[in-house]
């Protein structure tokens, strides 16, 4: 009888499920929207509870759309944003809004209200910050918990009994264990493994940043009990999930994993059928996973540390290895950005619907056009005079500075569709150059990545991907499996069930095949050039800066 898995995906804006059999095949998906809560500049808020009952609901949706029997279900894997969860001693929703919704329990990634603490931190010369690239980001969960007892001592601070990752939040909603995962804490909270010396929280780190009250009770509101990804939680599922889950009690449930190392996970197995053989060693390839923001996932063997480059984090996606993580705050979301505030935007749209294609779709269809009009051997030389650093939201990497802004160069008094999509194209193109600036940074710092393999959203957009591999001058490697990070979430039950004996052996088992998208050596010089473009803008944006705070 053949065996599945469950796989949970919570994401920025909605839960998706799958059902995925024992050789990696994606039975059914289901999707649920989730409520985020903007009160204020820099603050998203969710409902950890309106989280749980998108989970509910879509994985009771794939079981009865793929007609898999709960006995065939073999484990449960959950991945989610590494967004912060408070909870009381009863285990009740903390309200971390200042509007003092109730619901309002968890800070989203995205929210950026802990700037100030996150600079006091980053002046504090810990050893923890190192394992971060040597600045923690505001998006991490130790700025955000300065912030709530900075901010909402009384409302929310004096009444939390637990924090959690998102996803820790969802293990303990299925299994009732406290355990939290490695991946989330080494990536999100400062704590440190894999060291003789430093392993562990940090006690000293924790006062100097004002968080002395997390040591008492031996640290029991961040978690004591850490699992690698994927050994079973507790005793698997409660008998209340089960029911809400419309599975067994006692189905295994594996230890989570941020949404974007699930990702990883899912693509790594993945086997190229076109390119030579043998494969660069999974040391030499590196994961984009490209949805809102971006994520650039690559392991080692040893610690290597990159400087605005996150971790090294050992054991975080794939047991006993190091991983580095770069990143984008906004890169889907910016792209959408950049085209809806476009004065012509709702005209393309109609465009596009007429047409029956995405709005990517419609406007690659038309830089094509534009290019064969202009006589341009390539889509990517429309843009010679149009040049766009991508931070709108800040660096996450290599430079790992938040204050950055976006800067536009060579605007004219156009404003039609095909203005549109050239902004477009130059948009996609400044995100890639981030890209290169992120391997780039880790080449320089000890890797040797080679090989890029693509998955999130934006893998189905054709421009971006053929941008990536021209941009990168490295082939791109597209599983054939389009969910790779529910693929990776399921692979977590697949491991917590026993039926594979490590993450390593069931990535092999259903990781699947893919196929290659290779660069286009026409444009190697022309995107040469515009990257050098781009580096020049962050020091002209670093020397306005300067001016204007003299």
């Amino acid at each position: 009888m053949m065996q599945h898995y469950i796989g949970v995906d919570v994401g920025t804006g909605s839960v998706r499920a799958a059902i995925v059999s024992e050789a990696g095949e994606l039975m059914a998906t289901s999707v649920a929207e989730i409520t985020t809560w903007n009160p204020a500049t820099d603050h998203y808020e969710q409902s950890s509870d309106n989280i749980w009952s998108a989970v509910t609901s879509t994985v009771k949706s794939v079981l009865e759309m793929s007609g898999v029997d709960k006995d065939q279900v073999r484990g449960v894997g959950f991945d989610g944003t590494c967004s912060l969860v408070v909870l009381n001693q009863h285990f009740e929703p903390v309200s971390v809004s200042k509007t003092g919704q109730p619901e309002c329990n968890v800070i989203l990634w995205m929210d950026h209200r802990a700037a100030t603490p996150a600079n006091v931190i980053n002046q504090t010369g810990s050893s923890v910050l190192q394992y971060v690239g040597g600045r923690m980001s505001l998006e991490m969960q130790m700025p955000k918990l300065c912030w709530l007892k900075q901010k909402l001592k009384d409302q929310c601070w004096n009444h939390s009994a637990h924090f959690f990752d998102l996803p820790d939040f969802l293990t303990w909603k299925a299994t009732h264990s406290l355990s939290r995962s490695l991946c989330t804490l080494v990536c999100k909270w400062g704590y440190v493994a894999g060291t003789e010396t430093d392993s562990g929280w940090n006690g000293d780190f924790l006062k100097k940043i004002g968080l002395e009250d997390l040591i008492h009770d031996n640290y029991s509101k961040i978690g004591t009990d850490v699992q690698a990804p994927g050994e079973a939680c507790g005793e698997g599922l409660t008998p209340e999930a089960a029911e809400e889950l419309g599975l067994n009690p006692g189905t295994p449930v594996g230890t989570a994993l941020i949404d974007a190392h699930a990702g990883g996970i899912g693509c790594l197995g993945c086997v190229p059928t076109s390119l030579m053989s043998p494969l660069p060693p999974i040391t030499d390839r590196l994961v984009l996973i490209c949805g809102t923001s971006s994520c650039h996932m690559a392991i080692s063997k040893s610690a290597i540390f990159v400087g605005g480059v996150w971790g090294p984090y050992y054991s975080a996606m794939l047991p006993e290895h190091w991983l580095n993580e770069g990143g984008q705050s906004a890169t889907g979301k910016l792209i959408d950005f950049v085209i809806e505030s476009h004065p012509t935007y709702q005209e393309a749209l109609s465009q596009a619907k007429k047409s029956g294609v995405h709005i990517h779709s419609f406007l690659n269809s038309q830089l094509e056009v534009m290019a064969d009009n202009k006589g341009r051997q390539s889509v990517a030389q429309l843009t010679a005079d149009l040049h766009i650093w991508p931070d709108f939201h800040g660096n996450r990497s290599p430079i790992a500075d938040p204050s950055l802004k976006g800067m536009v160069c060579g605007l004219t008094l156009s404003s039609g569709i095909d203005n549109l999509a050239l902004v477009y194209l130059a948009t996609v193109q400044a995100l890639t150059y981030g890209t290169r600036h992120i391997i780039s940074e880790m080449n320089k710092s000890g890797h040797s990545i080679s090989l890029v393999y693509l998955c999130g959203g934006l893998r189905n957009n054709q421009l971006f991907v053929t941008t990536t591999a021209d941009i990168l001058h490295m082939p791109v490697v597209l599983p054939d499996n389009t969910e790779s990070v529910l693929l990776g979430s399921a692979i977590l039950g697949a491991r917590a069930s026993g039926d594979c004996a490590s993450i390593q052996e069931a990535m092999v088992k259903m990781g699947g095949k893919g196929s290659v998208v290779m660069p286009d050596r026409n444009v190697h010089q022309y995107h040469d050039k515009k990257y050098q473009v781009y580096l020049k803008m962050l020091e002209h944006q670093r020397e306005y800066t300067q001016i204007m705070a003299q």
